[in-house]
């Protein structure tokens, strides 16, 4: 089965709303900030720092959202809600299942956007 990791009928819709070439300029802002949002994650984590980590959780869930990247929507809200685990070792894993998604979703939209 083929797994989209961004979910077409979102993206079209906020394609239509607001047009092709405002969409790019979303998904160049996505692809710059993204890593900063992942970095604020990991230095929260390391830090024990919670409020930290979950507002830094809560931007890339509504940043993946906007474009309709489901799994990173979904592992980013896991963050926000559940905050750090006891287990530091369980945030390091699922963090780098975060990385592994948005590299994931960036590829696609990378795509879309260039048609």
């Amino acid at each position: 089965m083929d797994e989209s990791v961004i979910d077409r009928a979102v993206y079209a819709e906020l394609r239509d709303t607001t047009g092709a070439e405002f969409v790019a300029e979303l998904v160049d802002t996505f692809i710059e900030e993204g890593p900063g949002m992942l970095a604020e994650l990991r230095a929260a984590r390391v830090e024990g720092n919670a409020e930290r980590f979950r507002r830094a959780a809560h931007s890339l869930k509504s940043n993946g959202r906007t474009f309709g990247a489901v799994k990173l929507t979904a592992l980013a809200r896991e963050f926000e809600l559940k905050g750090l685990d006891a287990d530091p070792v369980r945030d390091v894993g699922g963090l780098a299942a975060l990385e592994a998604e948005y590299a994931r979703a960036v590829a696609e939209l990378k795509a879309l956007r260039n048609g």
